[in-house]
């Protein structure tokens, strides 16, 4: 099994997200996948300058992947997703089916991302035909459901999301500029000052969602590190780690150095954590295994 980063779902300063990569080459991960994935108004690091750090990954032997935006509402993004395509250098990350329409039609291999509802190995088979070469699960499933899936190996690889907080949902409102009574149109980037999304809580103080931009995420970050053993017997083939600091780098390390000496994964989960999908149960239950 390798370990892999996921895109920086948030609105980071600019020298913060090339300070993160500058440390993410530096470490043991074996994929790092990078690129705006929630709202095209985040216009800190552009195209270029993904690209600038995609090969400077590149250079430090990573493997690297570019993500696609998860919902696309304008022409404007349509065209941005072309650049993405045409990059030339990287495969990428389809968040959506445009992303998937466009990837095969320039003959680029893919990678399925989580945001897009595959539920069956029929569909999984035909995304394989179309190109796709690594699969990764939604959220919302359970290792039972991928039981199933791959009892009859697969073709294309399977990536698990296994750590960080879990996008949910996406909507064409922009949920973190209302609350500051702005227009989504004029929102003065409000969210890079919640670099961990806004958590929502219920009217008994629990702590319930994370509010993203236009991405609703969850409240507790999941925790699947206890159940990296029960992956590699399923046939997982990578476990993501999903950034929220600089501090995703040393846990995403220490996993690599953990699975290279054989050893055994130690959770980190405590009353910030969930992993109810993955047992089949309510996604914010945080369940023994």
């Amino acid at each position: 099994m390798k370990i892999t980063l996921g895109p920086i779902s948030y609105c980071w300063e600019k020298d913060k997200v090339q300070a993160f990569y500058e440390k993410a080459a530096q470490s043991q991960v074996h994929s790092v996948y990078l690129g705006e994935t929630v709202c095209s108004r985040r216009r800190e690091v552009k195209l270029n300058d993904y690209l600038a750090i995609a090969r400077q990954l590149k250079a430090a032997g990573k493997e690297v992947i570019l993500s696609t935006m998860a919902l696309i509402e304008a022409q404007s993004e349509i065209g941005e997703l072309r650049k993405y395509i045409d990059n030339g250098e990287f495969i990428i990350e389809a968040n959506d089916m445009a992303a998937v329409h466009y990837a095969c039609e320039a003959k680029l291999p893919f990678i399925c991302g989580p945001s897009i509802n595959n539920y069956n190995r029929a569909s999984l088979d035909i995304l394989h035909k179309m190109g796709m070469v690594r699969f990764v699960m939604p959220y919302e499933l359970s290792k039972d459901w991928l039981t199933k899936v791959i009892e009859n190996k697969p073709e294309f690889d399977i990536e698990v999301m296994g750590h960080g907080y879990m996008p949910l949902a996406h909507s064409a409102r922009c949920f973190t500029a209302k609350h500051f009574g702005l227009r989504k149109d004029n929102c003065d980037t409000i969210c890079k000052t919640h670099p961990k999304g806004m958590l929502a809580q219920t009217q008994e103080d629990q702590p319930l969602l994370r509010l993203n931009g236009i991405q609703t995420q969850s409240a507790s970050y999941v925790d699947l590190i206890s159940e990296i053993p029960a992956m590699q017997t399923l046939g997982v083939n990578y476990f993501r780690v999903s950034p929220t600091a600089l501090s995703s780098i040393e846990l995403a390390d220490e996993l690599c150095r953990t699975l290279a000496k054989q050893q055994t994964p130690q959770s980190q989960s405590c009353s910030q954590s969930c992993n109810g999908y993955w047992f089949n149960q309510a996604g914010f239950n945080q369940v023994s295994s």
